[in-house]
């Protein structure tokens, strides 16, 4: 009862706000008759600027998630349903020091309810709240095009679409993505050249660098991290853009027990170097492309039977991803596109490790459902020993709506996986199976957004006929940034 009346507290909140913000920014409309209207808008007009060298922002999400199947796929399994809700506050700083210099920050708290399964709190759970942003950003550095910032920091799409760089704290899902980092961007635009460079110094507890408020000792990723990232991107050729990079990534698993328990084969030693390039392009108004690839070499632990961690194997490793789009420019901004990603899985016939490393970037870039059942093969959200081949299709009926549906069809590029958990593969077959996902998005206004998300899955033959129940995903997401 308590978690329902947290849910429609929420929703109806959001949208109640929602409801008098677009009316008020209805074109034409009249001013509000209310003083208290007037005074409501002036309090968040001080909100957002209350100094020349103040700025501040606040936004709130809503979701709510069902799920049956998605990490057993076993529908005999006593566990097997998921339906609960997250709440996500977020307050932003940005303190203006000067004409190129900022200090920002963002405090954010999440907390959830549970319906199922039974095993999680049938209460409020109410978390911690913690800085996910916390860095000095510096432009014009030395009289130069060279920008630096440093501390906790976002770096979503920073390097390319977020094949490789994106989410440093796949562990507590999307309530962060920081990285403990320092990145120095020179932007030679002369040249049509940027060049970024980047130390990561990240670490598995999140008090690592600033204590959360109520600390509930989360992990945030599965090893203390160091890395240094090295990328070119460059348009000098018409309608191109050029991408190339070098990534350094070492994995120290943490021996202690003061963060949550860590499942043994999500936290491997390795030292993993990464070399790689993009190119995309838009050669006609209707088509765009992307394509890029990596090979890794390095080391990586090996994991027993008994899944403790083992000898250090040599790495080698190869990745590609690529996309074709077709947009039609008509009425209801049509589009179609193509795509295939290859990552390469990990041969128990050899002494070396062949499994691609998804460094920075376990997050669900193309399922929600699926990273759920990937736990029991490798780290959460690290979609490696992968064929995939996609095909979908984007249209907006009404200025307010966007649809995108896709069709998936998934392989495993290696059988017989290095411990099986829950699931019981199959040796002799690489079908992972069918998944179709849909998108319904939605824009109220310019301050609320949402959407609806549904995902299916039916499993191929590389999961045995224990594990070979169909698994389904729906989540309602609501976004309110006030």
């Amino acid at each position: 009862m308590r978690q329902r009346t947290v849910v429609l507290t929420t929703v109806a909140g959001i949208l109640v706000a929602a409801a008098a913000a677009r009316t008020g920014a209805a074109e034409g409309a009249a001013p509000p008759p209310e003083p208290a209207s007037s005074a409501w808008s002036q309090f968040w007009d001080t909100f957002h600027h209350p100094t020349p060298w103040l700025q501040m922002g606040l936004d709130h999400r809503f979701r709510t998630i069902y799920a049956e199947n998605i990490d057993t796929l076993n529908k005999g399994s006593d566990h097997n349903r998921f339906n609960f809700q997250r709440y996500r506050t977020r307050w932003t700083t940005k303190w203006l020091l000067g004409e190129d210099v900022s200090f920002n920050t963002r405090l954010t708290w999440e907390f959830r309810t549970w319906d199922d399964p039974p095993r999680k709190p049938q209460d409020v759970d109410f978390d911690e709240a913690l800085f996910d942003n916390f860095y000095v950003n510096v432009k014009n550095l030395f009289g130069l095009p060279l920008s630096a910032t440093i501390g906790r920091q976002d770096m979503l799409m920073a390097f390319g679409v977020g094949w490789l760089v994106m989410d440093g704290t796949p562990l507590d899902g999307s309530r962060t993505f920081f990285l403990d980092a320092a990145r120095f961007t020179f932007d030679w635009a002369e040249q049509n050249t940027k060049l970024d460079l980047a130390y990561i110094d990240h670490g598995v507890e999140s008090d690592r660098w600033l204590k959360p408020i109520s600390d509930e000792n989360r992990a945030l990723t599965a090893a203390d991290e160091r890395g240094l990232i090295l990328y070119l991107t460059n348009k000098s050729v018409a309608k191109t853009q050029l991408e190339g990079f070098f990534m350094y990534k070492n994995d120290n698993p943490v021996n202690t027990t003061s963060v949550e328990e860590l499942p043994p084969h999500w936290t491997r030693k390795a030292e993993i170097f990464t070399f790689g390039g993009a190119i995309a392009g838009t050669p006609t108004e209707h088509w765009k492309y992307r394509i890029e690839g990596a090979i890794q070499t390095g080391e990586k632990s090996d994991i027993t039977p008994n899944f403790s961690t083992g000898e250090m194997q040599d790495l080698q490793a190869y990745g590609a991803l690529a996309n074709l789009e077709y947009s039609f420019k008509d009425s209801l901004d049509n589009s179609l596109h193509i795509g295939g990603e290859y990552a390469s899985g990990d041969d128990p016939d050899t002494r070396r490790n062949e499994q691609f490393d998804l460094l920075w970037a376990k997050w669900p870039r193309w399922s929600e459902l699926y990273i759920y059942t990937y736990t029991e093969e490798t780290m959460i959200a690290d979609c490696t020993n992968l064929i995939r081949l996609n095909v979908g299709h984007k249209f907006q009926p009404h200025k307010n709506w966007r649809i995108s549906t896709d069709y998936h069809a998934l392989w495993a590029d290696e059988t017989g996986a290095p411990w099986r958990g829950r699931l019981t593969l199959d040796d002799d077959s690489k079908f992972r199976g069918h998944l179709f996902t849909c998108w319904a998005n939605y824009t109220f206004g310019k301050q609320l957004k949402g959407h609806l998300l549904g995902e299916y899955l039916i499993p191929g033959n590389y999961y045995e006929k224990v594990n070979n129940d169909e698994a389904l995903w729906l989540r309602f997401n609501l976004e309110y940034t006030f």
